[in-house]
């Protein structure tokens, strides 16, 4: 019966001591490779990524919402991080989100453009259907970005699930810079998404004039008559061509409108 209680008591004392351990000291949470991965990402630590890579570590392990660590480096910024990761020749340089966003996408929001052009001589997807990279480096009014993908041969009034162009992001969202290049390279202005919206009434809604300026400029650019050079025999004498008018055919069901700006 003695040695009963005295392990009764051993067990009690050994509980009770466990219990005031933990009062006093805190429970650490240690943090897994996954935690340390991200964060390094999110500080741009590329010393604590390469630490955590020489472990064993996947760089191509996704975070809860499906994005690779490229599309990290690329939203926060984090450019030494997205340096090491490109530099590994394991890297999937072409994944896409929950939100179906590939990293390409995200630096040509951001205007990364060195690492955009990387990203493509290592594969990623330029002709990416529904929102395109055309689409983020539009909306962002990156201009040297949007020369980029256009010269890797994005397509230019690619249309996004909603039938939003690259040239109705960058009117509303964009600069006018970007507005004029994509009207510049050929992008059709009259082209309509499935509410009925132009690049003009996109414009309606930004915060600055100018791109309504320059989408107004070129409709009425777009609506002048072409010169037609008159026909004369072989043997009449050369006569002076009349000059070309100036003047703007306007529709004749065109409705007034009232803009923002107005």
């Amino acid at each position: 019966m003695m040695k009963v209680m005295k392990m009764l008591k051993s067990i009690l004392k050994t509980k009770v001591c466990g219990v005031v351990a933990a009062l006093m000291f805190p429970l650490v949470v240690l943090a897994t490779p996954i935690d340390d991965y991200f964060t390094a990402i999110k500080n741009d630590n590329d010393g604590a990524l390469v630490t955590v890579l020489f472990r064993g570590f996947d760089a191509n392990t996704l975070d809860s919402e499906g994005r690779h660590g490229l599309h990290i480096a690329m939203m926060e910024g984090s450019l030494k991080v997205a340096k090491t990761l490109l530099d590994l020749s394991g890297t999937q340089v072409d994944t896409r989100s929950k939100s179906d966003e590939t990293p390409l996408m995200l630096a040509a929001l951001k205007g990364h453009t060195s690492f955009a052009k990387r990203l493509i001589e290592r594969g990623a997807d330029v002709y990416k259907t529904g929102w395109t990279p055309l689409h983020y480096a539009a909306t962002g009014g990156h201009v040297e970005m949007i020369k980029l993908l256009l010269e890797n041969h994005a397509y230019i009034d690619t249309e996004s699930p909603n039938k939003t162009t690259p040239l109705m992001m960058a009117a509303q969202y964009g600069t006018a810079l970007a507005v004029k290049l994509l009207i510049d390279e050929g992008a059709d202005i009259s082209l309509k998404n499935d509410i009925g919206m132009t690049a003009l009434d996109f414009s309606r809604f930004g915060e600055s004039r100018a791109s309504f300026d320059v989408l107004t400029a070129a409709l009425k650019e777009a609506e002048k008559p072409a010169y037609v050079a008159p026909v004369t025999s072989s043997t009449a004498p050369a006569t002076k061509p009349a000059a070309a008018t100036d003047a703007v055919v306007e529709p004749a069901n065109k409705q007034p409108f009232k803009t923002r700006f107005d």
